[in-house]
């Protein structure tokens, strides 16, 4: 099953990645899953920005992982 689906679909675990993208759409209350795996991908890559169409999506996603990064609207 991809990854996207299943995340879309749980919302709790924390392995593998989907199950945490799943869990961090349900505390941030937010639903786009593609966002999630970006903001989750920006916490394992410290120092780095995040490009987004959606700034404030990502804004709230990277508020619930107690992150900060440069937000980059493409």
């Amino acid at each position: 099953m991809p990854a996207l689906i299943v995340a879309q679909a749980r919302r709790g675990g924390r392995r593998p990645l989907s199950r945490r993208a799943g869990e961090l759409l349900g505390a941030a209350g937010t639903a786009d899953v593609l966002d999630a795996l970006v903001a989750l991908v920006a916490q394992d890559r410290p120092g780095h920005d995040v490009l987004t169409s959606d700034p404030g999506n990502i804004h709230r996603l990277l508020q619930a992982l107690n992150i900060h990064r440069t937000i980059r609207v493409v």
